[in-house]
């Protein structure tokens, strides 16, 4: 009675309302699953007893069919005989193994109805699973995707993206003045009045200097 109940709750389980009701989607369509398949497991195992029963009660029918023949064909020898007593007597053996038989008849009858709401579901709960297991997939992919959408936009609006880009900029900063500074180093200006005189009266000098030393070197050649 507990697997029938079981399964009967499953097959009118809706499970659209279950996970619209639920906190935690992912984890309440894991219990659903595992609910199934625990059930399904317990529905096959009780659909084989079932089907070993039905074994046996047709060989114990083969075996009452044989037995009624046996004591039909000795009431016949009876009879040859001329033994009523007998024969009678045999007869009524042959009425219990007929009682039996249709005892076991009515059972079989009702086991095989047994296996076919056993079949029935079974087929049920395989339905049922595939869309819990859909569902499953479904729900894992929008989850992943939520959470791939979600740590993206914390990228691009969070508070340690702006941070970053803050010292993109300082550096930046840094980097535009350290240029300038060099290029300021390097930079010169026009020559004052006294800077070019100085440089002509320099000029002169280093003309002197070397006008002595081609006369030096002259004379010390003569």
């Amino acid at each position: 009675m507990g697997i029938f109940s079981r399964t009967r709750d499953i097959f009118a389980a809706n499970m659209t309302e279950l996970l619209d009701r639920a906190e935690d989607p992912a984890r309440m369509i894991r219990m659903i699953i595992l609910e199934m398949e625990e059930t399904l497991v317990e529905v096959r195992a009780s659909a084989a007893r079932s089907i070993a029963d039905s074994k046996e009660m047709k060989r114990a029918l083969l075996r009452l069919s044989d037995l009624q023949t046996s004591w039909t064909e000795k009431a016949e020898l009876a009879l040859s005989k001329d033994r009523d007593d007998l024969a009678k007597a045999a007869l009524i053996e042959r009425q219990k193994a007929a009682d039996m038989a249709e005892g076991l008849k009515a059972e079989l009858a009702s086991i095989e109805e047994t296996l076919k709401s056993y079949e029935a579901d079974i087929a049920k709960l395989q339905g049922k699973l595939r869309e819990a297991r859909a569902r499953q997939n479904a729900i894992a992919t929008r989850i992943e995707s939520a959470v791939t959408r979600a740590r993206t936009r914390e990228v691009l609006n969070g508070s340690r993206t702006e941070d970053a880009f803050s010292r993109f900029e300082q550096l930046e900063r840094r980097a535009d003045f350290a240029e300038g500074r060099a290029d300021a180093l390097g930079m010169t200006g026009p020559k004052s009045l006294e800077e070019e005189i100085a440089e002509l009266k320099a000029t002169d000098k280093v003309d002197a200097e070397l006008e002595a030393m081609k006369a030096a070197l002259k004379a010390k050649g003569a």
